[in-house]
């Protein structure tokens, strides 16, 4: 099997390249599903545990410091936040899973609000998990993947903070990140690795995102 880290060429790069060169707008936060936009503008998603970086690496491809909130407190995302891309594209920053300390009645809520989106929202295309590459695919990530498998929605591995750890063990997660990709129905084939802080993989990130619309 191939582990080696997806490749694009010059013209993908670029399309991901001139996609965000327009700033991206906090649109609305939903709590509840009436509140969901009636847009038929191509939408992609990022989930991950409380504290994997999905704030910052929004922040980082967008190239926009204070655009999606970011906080040393876990669970702080609590509904899904919509931001507009130049009007080609919507990112959604969904609630961060698997955070203890909540009260089991909002993890229960926020699963059913997070589940009822992806089951019917037919102009998302894509989920991008992320996953801190110092842990790997946690038994709560299995959990959102399964409950991905099961929404027939197509979804991503991003390998988040790949600076804190050597290129040895990033490999070696890597290769563990794909063989348990093989396993499920909805998963993209090739998982991408990132570091917000380094800018490293944003491009490629970019590149994806691009692709899809």
């Amino acid at each position: 099997m191939d582990f080696a880290p997806e490749e694009y060429s010059k013209e993908q790069l670029e399309a991901g390249k001139q996609l965000f060169s327009t700033p991206a707008q906090f649109v609305l936060g939903v709590a509840n599903l009436s509140q969901l936009p009636l847009t038929d503008m191509p939408e992609v998603a990022f989930a991950g545990r409380s504290n994997v970086g999905k704030s910052s690496l929004i922040n980082a491809v967008t190239q926009q410091k204070g655009l999606a909130k970011t906080s040393n407190t876990p669970g702080r995302t609590q509904q899904l936040n919509y931001f507009n891309l130049g009007d080609k594209l919507h990112l959604v920053d969904l609630p961060g899973y698997g955070y203890a300390q909540a009260p089991e009645k909002l993890v229960k809520q926020w699963q059913k609000l997070i589940f009822t989106y992806l089951q019917g929202r037919v102009n998302l295309k894509r989920v991008f998990v992320l996953i801190d590459s110092r842990h790997g695919i946690k038994k709560v990530d299995e959990e959102i993947m399964e409950m991905l498998d099961k929404a027939a929605v197509t979804y991503q591995i991003i390998l988040t903070k790949s600076d804190k750890i050597s290129a040895k063990e990033l490999e070696k997660v890597l290769k563990a990140t794909q063989e348990k990709i093989a396993k499920h129905p909805a998963a993209y084939v090739k998982a991408l690795t990132t570091s917000s802080e380094k800018r490293e993989g944003l491009d490629e990130v970019r590149a994806e995102i691009a692709s899809l619309i």
